[in-house]
């Protein structure tokens, strides 16, 4: 009778396989340190308990554990499906998520252990400079479909960036050179994507509704720049304002087109908790620069924003993962 009954769930069931883990999940690992990160700012200027960052950051380490574990099973059961997604022109920027989310995570445990912080940044940047090489080599190899320039494109770039958001004061000898190759390539990549995926979007069909969250990927390299900036410099300046402001400004432009009534829910929609991650985290940092109430105000909302966008994507994820649509075939 209970077959009978519901039929439905049980074929998700039946069909649901870590073959089909997505490695776009990740991007949740990425959403929720970026929490962790952004409370903390937030503890630092308005004084709030620093109990919001530190149960976000345990959260992202086991989310990223329980992630890595499962992937490096569909990694030994189907290696053909990892490859399929990695050579795939737009998921296999998303492994991108993978080493960005290590390069937070080493922020997120610097308070707890400086030495384990450092590992966990330098494996990071290994990583992602590797990944940086072998997604411009492919794209180098000419005879890319002008419709794949998406901003999923911007995920191994953007990741390059992250080695200065996590590692601006790392005081290994070496660590500063290194970030300054990666604020180089970071920012060159991003110019050079930012107008290729405009062009992409003025010219061309507007994005599969599965890919509108991923619009929010467009202001991270402003975002992501700022933080970038301010961490290698250690100071806040005119230019790294116009990157906040900017990236505020793509924020403002495409909410609008992204939060809108009947757009179905995927792990797709991780792609919008760190760009909303790294507008506030940037949003707390400028305002204690300008000390400017309307500054204040702003980043308090965003700071709301994304912890209401992180619970409800955090509650749909398990939803689809407990029905078994997450992995379903």
């Amino acid at each position: 009778m209970s077959t009978l009954s519901s039929p439905h769930p049980q074929s998700l069931r039946a069909t649901a396989s870590i073959k089909n883990l997505p490695v776009n999940l990740f991007a949740s690992v990425m959403g929720i340190a970026g929490l962790s990160i952004a409370w903390r700012q937030a503890s630092h200027e308005f004084g709030v308990s620093p109990l919001i960052s530190d149960a976000a950051g345990i959260l992202a380490l086991v989310v990223f554990v329980v992630l890595g574990a499962g992937y490096l099973v569909k990694a030994v059961k189907h290696p053909e499906a990892v490859v399929a997604e990695y050579r795939h022109p737009v998921a296999g920027n998303f492994f991108g998520t993978i080493t960005i989310a290590i390069l937070l995570l080493s922020s997120v445990v610097a308070p707890l252990s400086p030495t384990l912080s450092e590992i966990m940044w330098t494996v990071g940047t290994i990583f992602t400079l590797a990944l940086c090489f072998a997604i411009a080599g492919r794209l180098l190899r000419g005879k890319i479909d002008a419709a794949h320039a998406v901003p999923a494109w911007f995920i191994p770039g953007v990741a390059t960036l992250d080695i200065a958001v996590a590692g601006g004061t790392m005081p290994m000898p070496w660590a500063h050179e290194v970030n300054l190759f990666a604020l180089a390539v970071g920012t060159m990549i991003a110019l050079l994507f930012f107008t290729m995926i405009m062009s992409r979007m003025i010219h061309h069909e507007p994005l599969p509704a599965g890919m509108v969250p991923s619009l929010l990927i467009l202001m991270a390299p402003f975002e992501v720049g700022f933080l970038a900036y301010t961490n290698f410099t250690q100071h806040v300046d005119t230019f790294s304002g116009l990157l906040f402001y900017f990236g505020l400004f793509v924020f403002l432009t495409l909410a609008p087109k992204v939060f809108r009534r009947g757009m179905p829910f995927a792990s797709g929609w991780w792609a919008i908790s760190f760009p909303m991650a790294a507008l506030a985290i940037a949003s707390l940092k400028y305002a204690m620069f300008v000390q400017a109430w309307p500054v204040k105000a702003i980043a308090i909302i965003l700071l709301a924003m994304l912890t209401l966008a992180i619970g409800v994507l955090f509650v749909k994820t398990l939803h689809i993962l407990l029905n078994g649509k997450l992995l379903g075939g």
